[in-house]
């Protein structure tokens, strides 16, 4: 009998087999691209998605050269405009101070990309929308098609899960094997790492 190790790392391999890889190779270009025009790369991202963008900016600084920051990554900016302006604003507001413009981009890291309907991730969903109102590129790694980040992204990597009770343990472990491939990724990559 399967058990639930044999049966999670199973899916693993079957989500990895399945990936997309033209599409990953395309936001490779994108990110490259933005390097080359000096623009900044915004990453976004709650819960676990927000652990995940504060440690792909440290990746996307120092292995690839782009200036890349985290919202989530200033705790007393975060509190204040949840606080005083409203959960929905927190990314909008630190992208406007920030003045992002048309030469940057705008990464989300989520399970479901937002939804408004549903009043989930409204702040993704505003971000996204505000990105695009500025004339930034937006990209998605999301584990839903059907979410707003997938919808709206110029480019939306969809992590393919099967498994329903599992999406958002594979969803967000992807983002990690995802962004460790770009900053791998010989046209992005320049400095090596340590180990």
């Amino acid at each position: 009998m399967a058990t639930h190790a044999d049966v999670f790392f199973s899916e693993v391999a079957t989500i990895a087999a399945k990936l997309d890889k033209a599409q990953i190779e395309q936001l490779a270009q994108e990110l490259v691209a933005l390097r080359e025009r000096g623009g900044r790369l915004f990453l976004v991202g709650v819960g676990g998605s927000a652990g995940n963008c504060s440690h792909a900016v440290n990746d996307f600084r120092k292995l690839c050269g782009i200036e890349a920051y985290a919202p989530t990554d200033n705790v007393s900016e975060l509190t204040a405009r949840a606080n005083d302006e409203g959960w929905e604003t927190i990314f909008t507001g630190w992208m406007d101070v920030s003045r992002a413009n048309a030469k940057d981009a705008l990464l989300v890291f989520s399970v479901g990309g937002g939804d408004i309907e549903k009043n989930v991730s409204v702040n993704i969903v505003r971000a996204v929308d505000d990105a695009k109102q500025r004339g930034m590129k937006v990209f998605g790694i999301v584990g839903r098609a059907t979410g707003h980040t997938a919808q709206q992204a110029d480019l939306a990597l969809v992590i393919p899960v099967d498994e329903p009770s599992r999406l958002t343990p594979h969803t967000e472990a992807f983002h990690v094997v995802v962004w460790h491939c770009l900053v791998s990724h010989p046209i992005l990559q320049v400095k090596r790492t340590k180990w």
